[in-house]
């Protein structure tokens, strides 16, 4: 599994905003953490949930896997590569945590 940090993801998440393109950002943790602070354009998708849902997660382009420090999201790559085939998979190292302690946008709010 590929593994970037923030500071690699950030770039590459607003050159996507800026342009309205379509960036795969999964985040794998609870709704409850997820309602308190997430990436803007992060999908919902909770650990506990990814085998039902992990026909939401697109196998083609690069899907960045996002939770609060990286080991869940790392958990869910693996997870999806071994049971799944998923091979575009990228672990965000930090996760969330590391994305609000860099200063770079957050929302807020339901899941979506």
């Amino acid at each position: 599994m590929e593994t970037l940090t923030v500071d690699q993801l950030y770039p590459r998440w607003l050159i996507a905003r800026e342009k309205n393109e379509p960036f795969a950002l999964i985040d794998v943790r609870s709704p409850d953490e997820y309602r308190t602070v997430h990436v803007p354009g992060a999908k919902l998708i909770a650990l506990n949930t990814i085998m039902a849902r992990a026909n939401e997660i697109p196998k083609q382009g690069d899907v960045f896997l996002i939770c609060h420090s990286g080991a869940r999201s790392a958990q869910a790559a693996t997870y999806l590569e071994q049971q799944c085939g998923f091979k575009n998979l990228i672990n965000v190292s930090g996760g969330t945590m590391a994305w609000s302690n860099g200063g770079y946008p957050t929302e807020q709010g339901s899941a979506n």
